[in-house]
Order: C-alpha cells, then structure tokens, then sequence
C-alpha cells in the first residue's frame, strides 16, 4: 500500500514537472511593452536601424517560454535546414500541439508545409499565425507569396503592402510590390 502511494506521488510529480515544463509562459507585460516600442521604432528607422530591430523582433517572437518548446523549434530549424521536411513538420507539430499560442510554431510549421508543397495547410498555419500576432510581417510576406502562387495578384500585392506598413525596409517585401505594382496599377486596391 505505502510502495503503492509513493508510485503515484512520482507519477504525479512528474507529469506536473512536464506539464510545467511543456508550457509556454504568458507573455509578460514587459515583452508586450518591448514589442510595440519595437515596432513602433521599425516603422520610421532608416534601413540599417530597421535591420537591427527586425533582429530584436524576431529574437523576441521566437521565444515560447518553455526550453521544452524552444527546443523543439529550434530541431524543427536544423531539421528544415537539413531538407528533413518530414522531421520538420513533425517537431513542429508537436510544438504546435503543446504550445497552440506561440505564433512562431505556427509560422514555421507553415513554413515546412510550403516547402513540402502543401499549400492548403500551410495557408492554415498562416492564418492561425496571424490571428496570434498580427504584426508578424514574414508571415503576413509568407501569405502574399502564397496568393501570387494562386495567381492572385491584387490579393498578393495587399499583403506586402500591408507587411510594408509594419517593415517598411523589408527587402523582399519592397521587391515584391515592384515586381507586382504594374498589374496591380490601375485596379482598385
């Protein structure tokens, strides 16, 4: 009976410790404060500042809160790298499941899914993405390559100006809408 009760108080006690472990911390008011001043800052920088705060934006958007999480994200990343599509999605998914507020999992997942040609998921992703952080302009770029590989020109050329609202400097954004802006000219927006 005593072998019994002492089985379950270690069977409680770690599943608390990886249940703690495995979620994601709310994001404090502080990170919430150094984000908006961030963006804030972003959207009247000049190129090299912009560069710099992107730097600062995307260290902070990739923090879950959770080590757990982190390394799942960052298997996920070598994963991607290494041209494990599968390996990524899967670490992805897994961080998705645990973590279903940390954008960052989500955008990376959809990432994975793009990559592997599975478009209608990846939009998914994206949306989920976006509906938990808004200002993510990769994400917001992400989606816009998306409708341009839809040929969906007009819808294309709205996202990157709406990533270009928030990045101003963002290369690929600004790239994006000169390579767009002459069948976009013209058409009501």
């Amino acid at each position: 009976m005593i072998a019994n009760h002492l089985n379950l108080k270690a069977i409680v006690a770690a599943t608390l410790i990886t249940v703690t472990i495995s979620m994601p911390l709310a994001t404090s008011a502080s990170e919430k404060a150094e984000e908006s001043a961030l963006l804030t800052a972003l959207v009247s920088a000049d190129a090299a500042a912009a560069r710099a705060l992107d730097r600062e934006l995307q260290a902070l958007w990739r923090k879950s809160g959770s080590p757990a999480m982190d390394l799942l994200l960052k298997r996920a990343g070598k994963a991607f790298e290494a041209h494990d599509l599968a390996a990524a999605i899967d670490h992805l998914t897994a961080l998705t499941d645990h973590a279903p507020d940390f954008a960052r999992g989500w955008f990376e997942r959809a990432r994975a899914y793009h990559a592997a040609g599975l478009y209608g998921p990846s939009v998914a992703d994206l949306e989920r993405a976006l509906a938990l952080n808004p200002n993510d302009y990769n994400a917001i770029y992400a989606l816009g390559t998306v409708f341009e590989q839809f040929r969906k020109p007009e819808r294309a050329y709205e996202a990157y100006l709406r990533a270009k609202a928030i990045h101003p400097h963002h290369e690929e954004v600004l790239n994006a809408l000169e390579r767009l802006r002459p069948l976009a000219a013209g058409k009501d927006l």
